[in-house]
């Protein structure tokens, strides 16, 4: 399963865009703020763009199966969960349903299709343009 996360709005408080799935669009997105490559601030900067391998275990922060991105350069823990904000993630992928503003909404309906999706792939892999 190829998804593909196409950021598209970029601004000094957040970063919004669109989820495909196999070139079907499926869902928006918000994240933290897009900085120059190496430039971080914990917790308030998203992950660089690339191509990353996604796999599903146990997130001990949240206590259930969640996507997790594998191999983020300068980064640990990095996962899709449900949220409304930049300020519900700390480097993680936001998805909803509705786009907002400045973020996302339907979120946990969304997030909640997104996961009985991704539990019938084999394989997933993101790339973030």
């Amino acid at each position: 399963m190829e998804l593909k996360l196409k950021r598209d709005l970029l601004n000094e408080s957040y970063t919004l865009g669109t989820l495909s799935i196999d070139g079907v669009h499926f869902c928006y997105t918000v994240e933290d703020v897009v900085r120059h490559e190496g430039v971080k601030v914990a917790g308030k900067t998203a992950i660089p763009y690339g191509k990353y391998k996604v796999i599903l275990n146990m997130s001990n922060r949240f206590k259930k199966i969640m996507p997790l991105l594998l191999n983020v350069k300068n980064f640990e823990g990095v996962r899709i969960h449900a949220g409304n904000t930049a300020l519900d993630t700390e480097g993680c992928i936001i998805v909803g349903t509705v786009r907002e503003p400045n973020g996302v909404s339907l979120s946990r309906v969304c997030y909640t299709k997104l996961m009985a999706i991704l539990l019938k792939a084999k394989e997933i892999n993101l790339t973030i343009e």
